[in-house]
């Protein structure tokens, strides 16, 4: 795999520095269970994202699986089919109704002026999507859920870093769940956190990861095990010294990308979004076939010939997976299924030099009938 681009690469530091981060554990035998490195990346990150408060998961999944479950929703839960698996799948898995928003064609994010006309007397949650790093409207996802008395879970694994307003992405909604996967602009290896304000809600999400266990001897709620352990947070808490400088690199990358394809008949490039200071998480490009010259598809094929590996990301639909067997009607959602159908995400990572950004763009182009 040496000799090929990837779609992302894992940050890691230095080995010497997360070796230094880990040797106490050997001292104490303390490797799970909320120790030292995960009570320490937890308050780091608390300051870091400028949220209230933070608990730490196992991954992006769980956090998003048993922070709704902590909410105590029912019935429908509006959301957007444009997404990765995980958000979709937290909701069937609590029991929910997902009722899909399409996009808006601008940001790829849900949709506000379709959300009113969704809701119904079963709706109890919004769970809007953060995409590629773009911010959703959350003023108007805030007016509506006041407005109908309903809970706001922001799926923000791609926005980890992204400040809107001069505020952190996390303060947003009544929580917000984060992936810190190896893929991430920051990662534990594997990790997830939810970010919240209400402190009987961090209770109920704390024993949810944690069996239900609220003491020694008292268990009072079922729940599942998706604890972080002290090696992911280790690798959490070296990265995060090195995030920033991380996110500029990516910035540079991004930067190149749009000197060669602005501009280009039949390319729509990912959105600058205005009050938004963005962490670079990946650049989408929108190939339209007729006017490009080329479709998606072609572009893709030709990329991974060169051993380039862009993703289809996301395609399919959520709506649109087998496992649901045709239960959800896509074309309910037609921007969705027209992005999806045309996009690309490009390579991005801190690492990538500027003469394969050149070369990548260089062979889409040469792509154009």
């Amino acid at each position: 795999m040496s000799d090929k681009i990837l779609v992302t690469r894992s940050a890691l530091p230095p080995i010497e520095e997360y070796m230094e981060e880990i040797r106490g554990l050997w001292d104490t035998h303390w490797i799970t269970n909320m120790g030292v490195e995960h009570e320490k990346l937890r308050q780091k990150l608390r300051d870091y994202m400028g949220v209230e408060d933070i608990d730490l998961l196992a991954n992006g999944h769980m956090a998003l699986e048993l922070g709704m479950q902590a909410m105590n929703l029912h019935g429908e839960v509006i959301t957007t089919p444009f997404t990765f698996a995980s958000t979709t799948h937290a909701i069937v898995r609590n029991k929910l109704e997902p009722v899909f928003c399409d996009i808006d064609p601008e940001d790829f994010t849900i949709d506000v002026s379709r959300i009113e006309e969704l809701i119904t007397d079963r709706t109890s949650a919004i769970v809007p999507v953060h995409v590629y790093g773009n911010v959703c409207d959350v003023e108007e996802i805030e007016r509506i859920a006041k407005k109908y008395d309903l809970k706001v879970i922001y799926d923000a694994a791609h926005t980890f870093g992204t400040v809107y307003k001069g505020k952190g992405i996390g303060t947003f909604g009544d929580a917000s769940c984060f992936s810190f996967h190896a893929t991430k602009v920051f990662n534990t290896i594997e990790g997830g956190a939810v970010c919240y304000k209400d402190r009987e809600f961090g209770l109920d999400l704390y024993r949810l990861k944690n069996f239900g266990i609220r003491g020694p001897e008292k268990v009072d709620a079922v729940g599942a095990n998706a604890k972080m352990n002290e090696f992911c947070a280790a690798m959490g808490i070296c990265n995060l010294r090195h995030v920033d400088e991380m996110i500029s690199k990516r910035e540079r990358v991004v930067k190149r990308y749009r000197e060669n394809l602005e501009g280009i008949e039949g390319i729509r490039l990912n959105p600058i979004q205005r009050n938004v200071r963005s962490n670079y998480a990946y650049f989408p490009v929108i190939f339209e076939e007729k006017a490009f010259g080329a479709s998606r598809n072609e572009v893709y094929k030709e990329l991974w010939r060169n051993g380039i590996c862009a993703r289809k990301y996301f395609y399919p639909l959520t709506s649109m997976f087998e496992c649901f067997h045709d239960k959800y009607d896509a074309d309910q959602t037609p921007v969705a299924l027209h992005v999806c159908k045309r996009v690309l995400t490009l390579p991005l990572y801190p690492e990538l030099d500027l003469e394969n950004v050149d070369r990548i763009c260089r062979i889409i182009l040469q792509c154009r009938g």
